[in-house]
């Protein structure tokens, strides 16, 4: 892979709770600017692990180590003295689980812009508010009811207008994890469609369980398998020319099986909001 906005350099992250398990284990990866990466694998391979290891968001649950290093356009994101906001303002994330803030749907978008103080007037917030929403293809939807709560709105809306509030902040990457498995099939179609359009303006880095999903949208393709990658290519050559013979048998469906032991997320779903 050539020109990375992001790269990891033997990455690992071990939970100590109860017992010691290693999720992630020395991961070296590039992901190219301005293209979409999907992580893929089966269930409690560490993908979701991974994704969030990538802007310190483990760093907000107990219990965990991490041992390697994370650069964004070649500098560290753990060798720093950035503060963690301004770094997951960079590297921004979209949850599962669609969570609007309890405020109307403009200052959802307007929320971060307020934290950082990123803009010179009313008119520039309502001008930035509207831009992100054209983003996500939502402003059609919501541009005669901006003052309604965030949480009216369907579930894939909810999902867009959680979109537009990272992406208002201007992050150089966007961490998306499962963003699509908890909506209906015709609001998933949408928020893929929404990726695609932003894929040659931000670098996007996915975690999906679909493999048709990964087939429809991904440019690059990483296969994790119990903490480790075990196969990276560009989209085309690993579906239809799969190197390792694990990622042949996952490309042909027939899976692989995780331990019970190999655990990939404990407390995976944090809560987590845009100054964190």
């Amino acid at each position: 892979m050539t020109d990375a906005a992001l790269t990891t350099d033997t990455l690992a992250v071990t939970y100590t709770g109860n017992r010691r398990v290693e999720a992630v284990k020395g991961v070296s990866l590039e992901f190219p600017r301005n293209q979409l990466t999907a992580i893929i694998g089966p269930s409690g391979c560490g993908k979701s692990t991974l994704l969030k290891s990538l802007n310190r968001l483990h760093e907000i649950q107990p219990n965990v180590e991490i041992s390697g290093d994370v650069t964004l356009n070649g500098r560290s994101v753990y060798d720093t003295d950035d503060p963690i906001p301004e770094i997951r303002k960079r590297i921004g994330y979209v949850p599962q689980e669609p969570t609007p803030l309890p405020l109307s749907i403009y200052e959802n978008v307007a929320y971060g812009l307020r934290i950082h103080g990123e803009f010179e007037s009313d008119a520039d917030l309502d001008d930035r508010v509207e831009r992100y929403l054209r983003k996500v293809n939502l402003w059609e939807e919501v541009e005669d009811r901006l003052d309604a709560p965030g949480a009216e709105l369907s579930r894939g809306q909810i999902q867009r207008l959680c979109l537009a509030r990272s992406l208002a902040v201007e992050p150089e990457v966007l961490l998306c994890d499962e963003v699509t498995s908890a909506l209906d099939p015709v609001s998933a179609e949408t928020v893929e469609e929404t990726l695609a359009d932003l894929k040659s303006e931000y670098t996007i880095v996915m975690v999906t369980h679909s493999m048709d999903q990964a087939r429809r949208l991904a440019d690059e393709i990483v296969f994790l398998y119990l903490g480790e990658v075990v196969e990276t290519n560009d989209a085309t050559s690993f579906f239809e020319n799969p190197q390792a013979e694990r990622t042949k048998e996952f490309v042909a469906g027939h899976g692989v099986a995780v331990p019970d032991d190999s655990d990939d997320e404990q407390s995976e779903k944090p809560s987590v909001t845009p100054e964190q």
